[in-house]
């Protein structure tokens, strides 16, 4: 099922959503942008689609995004948080309380 996921940065619903191959809803996460900083607000799968690395591949290519934005990460959401402390390589897009938004 992996190869028939695709993520899309809905911007219009400021989430980014993740897509079967007929289009068909299989999770999103919410987010909120402030200047320099991107925060993840709720993640959510589709009943139907869990257990199939859905979340994962939506944080991945939303982290993947901010990185190639310059944007900082507020991990609002407690998926994000957990995925950010499994998944090392992003630390450096985390946003440390009282840090300045770059600009």
């Amino acid at each position: 099922m992996e190869n028939e996921i695709s993520v899309v940065d809905a911007k219009e619903r400021s989430r980014y959503e993740a897509l079967d191959t007929d289009g068909h809803l299989m999770g999103f996460v919410d987010y909120k942008l402030h200047p320099g900083v991107i925060s993840f607000l709720h993640a959510e799968t589709l009943p139907e689609f869990r257990g199939h690395g859905v979340a994962g591949r939506i944080a991945s290519k939303s982290l993947d995004d901010a990185r190639a934005l310059g944007l900082r990460v507020k991990p609002a959401c407690p998926f994000y948080q957990d995925y950010l402390q499994q998944h090392t390589e992003y630390a450096d897009l985390v946003r440390r309380p009282g840090e300045e938004a770059a600009k």
